[in-house]
């Protein structure tokens, strides 16, 4: 029998070539031995040594060609015969080729892979398989990559002949070596691997059998990830939900939309211990594409990995709604849990110790990520400070007891959050060890409203008291400066007693401030709004700033481009950022940086500050910073109240934040703090300022900023005021409630030259109107018994309609100019006013 062997052409040269070589290499040297006879005595010698040479010649050269393995010698081993043994007995088949194709080396399984008759029929691989279409593609890519030197592996499907089945090839390619290009050999590995691919399909055919089973089987299956994705549905359950099979699998299709209300919560909040497998029975409603629910008991399978995070979840779902009409205990349990699943107020039942043993949806949603998973108990939920109060609760409802009271607790976590609890007792422990119901209802929304309705009221009854304080202040500081003023007049600077009167005006003076500060806070001050550019008025203001806050406080700047314009009252804007700079200053008394930022906040941006009460809308963000003490957590809510100070007794009056909170509330805009230790910010919002068609941004003068501007206009004002003469002629009816008050302003105002008439209310004003018959000027208080001002003007303008009238009060103009018609003329002189305020006004207005 014909037996194959593998084919080495290294191996396949004829032996008889060295015999040859031996016999030829004697004959010569037998030949220049018997040369000798024939060459003379003289030159024997010279012969010998010549004979010699060449010889050595020859030798070192053989030697330098053994070395550089040119030269084998016979008899050497050629290889490590066990390896060749190994190779050649492979079940793979192997060939080894040139670079040029040539075929160098095959075992015996490719001569049989490729029906090789003997060994003068072993082809290389393109050749075997040249005339196949479905396979050329493959030696193509095979070539390319024996050409390159790289690894490269394909399968391929060879036809059979007739009657005969095909069969599966894999053909791998490597390179051998790190030889030259042009020497390199190529490794070439061919398997039979048809009985390995009939496998795989009978596997596949086999799982795909189970699919279909599973698609189809009478009960509905899904699953989903850890972040909520399904990524199997079978058919029978997309049928029931109306859902696209198409979407499975592509992260479009979440559990949100096949599970109605909350219960998603219940599936995606399992905890466990890490390797454990976990299986909950749920009673959910799951929903349709068009939303129409369908009871559903779910089988819900979850394993944890070593790391305690949760695989994929199998589930099965069984629909509750067939069959149901037929089975009234079903239906009713169906109704029920139906009704404990959707239920807006979580429910858990509880054993005596606290620990959880039914929830519903709402409850998983709510508290699921509070609760302990070694503990599983609801005291976890609460606050250390709540805890024992729950812990009552349940243990009177463990004992029987009835009418718990209802307990309001703190939530743990960061953010904060309130929850009422009512806890009842269950008829009897069961035996799962359930003894009490627990029902829960957040009320953080509740609460916080609440808590900001408060403090709003709170701040509005401080504004209300303080501007009712400061309108009765008013009155008496204009009486005692009018009086300082007629005691000035009549002193000379020479005189003992003119440094008390001064004294008694500076008190004065200073008491007048501390009473706009109060209207501030109350809103209830007069403010002239304009509309302005904020970066060059805080730039402007930037010099101030620097000498308020001393050397060892640096002041960095940094304004937003392009910032909206505002419409604020300039001077009082200033003093908020100064009263800001003043109390950043106190906070660092050994420096530290004060920054002043400003920036464009869109509508949208909003939402990531996060406060409360600010409606989304564009603003102007002016934010002051310092790296200061900062505020403790339980103050910074009382800051902007006023006389709530930290500093110690004398050293303030508690009523800079609440001035600032007053003017930029009355601006219209918003105002926050933010600390922690070793910064503080407070951020103001002011509104942004769309311009109307007819207004126009205020021209500044090249050079001068709109703080300067003002301050030069103000004193040009005084200058052209001290030397003015404010002598007049007319008569003047003056109304006012204050008896004393009035008799000050009248005598001064007859000091220089007017005739006063007097009027206590409105109701005797219009009475002396009517009796005098002429009257060129009406001075009228706002807030009177019987008759306030906006109602004594109207009177007057039945009477005659162009009679002049000047409104003072102690309260904002604002306050009452909306009881009066949009078009309607009047001045308006805020007290406290001195002497020279009031007669300059009345000049003026009579001018008019």
């Amino acid at each position: 029998m014909y037996e194959r062997k593998a084919y080495d052409k290294s191996q396949n040269a004829p032996r008889g070539g060295s015999i040859t070589m031996i016999l030829v290499v004697a004959a010569v040297l037998i030949a220049a031995a018997g040369g000798l006879i024939y060459v003379n005595r003289d030159y024997v010698e010279a012969y010998v040594l010549i004979l010699l040479a060449i010889l050595g010649t020859i030798g070192v050269f053989v030697l330098f060609a053994a070395a550089a393995g040119i030269v084998k010698f016979a008899g050497r081993d050629q290889g490590n015969p066990l390896l060749k043994a190994v190779v050649d007995s492979a079940f793979d088949g192997i060939l080894v080729t040139d670079h040029a194709g040539r075929v160098f080396y095959a075992n015996a399984t490719y001569l049989d892979l490729i029906g090789a008759t003997g060994m003068n029929d072993v082809r290389p691989i393109e050749r075997v398989f040249i005339g196949d279409p479905d396979v050329s593609e493959s030696i193509y890519r095979l070539l390319k990559a024996a050409r390159e030197g790289r690894r490269l592996q394909e399968e391929v499907r060879i036809a059979g002949g007739a009657g005969e089945d095909g069969r599966w090839l894999r053909m791998r390619v490597r390179p051998l070596g790190e030889a030259r290009r042009d020497t390199r050999m190529t490794v070439w590995s061919i398997a039979d691997v048809t009985r390995e691919r009939e496998r795989q399909e009978n596997v596949f055919q086999e799982l795909q059998h189970a699919i279909d089973y599973l698609d189809h089987a009478p009960a509905g299956f899904f699953s989903i990830d850890a972040a909520g994705d399904i990524g199997y549905l079978n058919a029978t359950l997309a049928t029931w939900l109306d859902q696209d099979l198409a979407q499975v699998g592509a992260g479009s299709l979440k559990l949100g939309d096949i599970i109605a209300g909350e219960g998603a919560a219940l599936l995606t909040t399992l905890n466990a211990a890490p390797g454990e497998v976990r299986t909950e029975v749920f009673d959910l409603d799951l929903k349709t594409r068009g939303g129409k629910p369908i009871p559903m008991r779910l089988f819900h399978k979850v394993a944890f990995g070593a790391d305690g995070a949760p695989g994929a979840s199998r589930t099965l779902a069984l629909n509750r709604a067939r069959g149901e009409g037929s089975d009234p205990q079903r239906a009713a349990e169906v109704r029920f849990m139906r009704f404990f699943q959707n239920t807006p107020m979580a429910i858990a039942t509880v054993d005596k110790a606290g620990r959880i043993g039914r929830s519903n949806a709402r409850f998983a949603k709510t508290f699921e990520g509070l609760i302990k998973n070694d503990e599983r108990s609801i005291l976890s939920v609460v606050t250390e400070r709540d805890r024992p109060a729950l812990e009552a609760a349940i243990r009177k409802a463990s004992e029987g007891q009835s009418d718990i009271a209802p307990v309001e607790a703190a939530l743990t976590g960061s953010a904060e959050r309130w929850a009422n609890f009512f806890v009842l007792a269950v008829e009897e422990e069961d035996r799962d060890g359930e003894a009490a119901i627990v029902y829960a209802l957040e009320t953080t929304a509740q609460r916080t409203l609440e808590n900001r309705f408060q403090q709003q009221q709170k701040m509005e009854s401080v504004g209300q008291l303080a501007g009712g304080i400061a309108h009765d202040f008013n009155n008496v500081l204009s009486a005692i400066m009018m009086a300082t003023d007629f005691l000035l007049n009549a002193h000379k600077p020479t005189d003992p007693s003119f440094k008390d009167i001064m004294q008694i005006k500076q008190n004065a003076n200073r008491a007048a401030a501390l009473v706009r500060q109060l209207l501030a806070f109350s809103r209830k001050q007069t403010l002239r709004p304009q509309v302005l550019d904020l970066g060059e008025t805080l730039s402007d203001l930037g010099m101030l700033l620097k000498r308020l806050i001393g050397e060892k406080v640096t002041l960095d700047t940094v304004h937003g481009r392009d910032l909206w314009p505002v419409k604020v009252d300039i001077s009082q804007f200033e003093q908020v950022i100064v009263n800001l700079a003043v109390n950043a200053r106190d906070a660092m008394p050994d420096g530290g940086r004060l920054t002043l930022r400003t920036a464009n906040v869109t509508a949208e941006e909003c939402g990531k500050f996060a406060y409360k009460g600010m409606p989304k809308a564009d603003y102007v963000l002016v934010e002051v910073s310092d790296t200061g003490t900062g505020i403790s957590p339980d103050i910074i809510e009382k800051i902007f109240e006023p006389f709530f100070t930290t500093k110690e007794v004398g050293k303030g009056t508690g009523l800079g934040l609440s001035t600032v909170y007053g003017i930029v509330k009355q601006t219209g805009g918003f105002i926050y703090a933010d600390s922690e230790p070793g910064r503080t910010s407070f951020r103001i919002f002011l509104p942004r300022h769309i311009p109307g068609a007819d207004e126009v941004l205020p021209q500044i003068p090249t050079g001068e900023a709109p703080a300067i501007a003002e301050a030069i206009a103000a004193a040009d004002k005084m200058a052209r005021a001290a030397t003015a003469d404010l002598t007049g002629q007319g008569t003047i009816l003056l109304v006012e409630d204050e008896e004393g008050l009035r008799a000050l302003n009248a005598r001064g105002l007859s000091s220089r030259g007017y005739t006063v008439l007097e009027a206590s209310n409105g109701v005797e004003a219009i009475e002396a109107f009517a009796r005098h018959g002429q009257v060129d000027l009406v001075v009228s208080d706002v807030v009177m018994p019987e008759m306030d001002g906006p109602t004594l003007l109207k009177e007057l303008r039945q009477r005659d309609p162009k009679v002049k009238i000047i409104f003072v009060s102690g309260y904002a103009e604002e306050a009452f100019s909306r009881n009066l018609p949009s078009q309607e003329q009047y001045a308006f002189l805020a007290k406290p006013f001195t002497l020279k305020q009031l007669v300059a006004e009345v000049k003026k207005t009579l001018l008019q």
